[in-house]
């Protein structure tokens, strides 16, 4: 009684594609598309940028550590 069958789920296509037609769900799957796409664009700029940071993060604990070594030689 609880589980919807095919027909359950024909019938409520059937009214969602009435209710909005088709050419609103392509246009909503469209939007959806292209922000996906964005979001990935966002998190491979993200990576990018990350990666950069961690390079000037590396260097200067490098830098400081040597410094550190010199002081103590010194």
């Amino acid at each position: 009684m609880g589980a919807m069958s095919i027909w359950h789920w024909i019938i409520l296509l059937l009214i969602v594609v009435l209710l909005f037609g088709r050419g609103k769900i392509s246009e909503v799957m469209t939007d959806v598309a292209k922000g996906i796409k964005s979001f990935k664009k966002g998190m491979a700029e993200d990576d990018a940028a990350g990666d950069s940071q961690r390079s000037i993060d590396h260097r200067s604990s490098v830098e400081a550590s040597k410094s550190s070594e010199q002081s103590k030689i010194g």
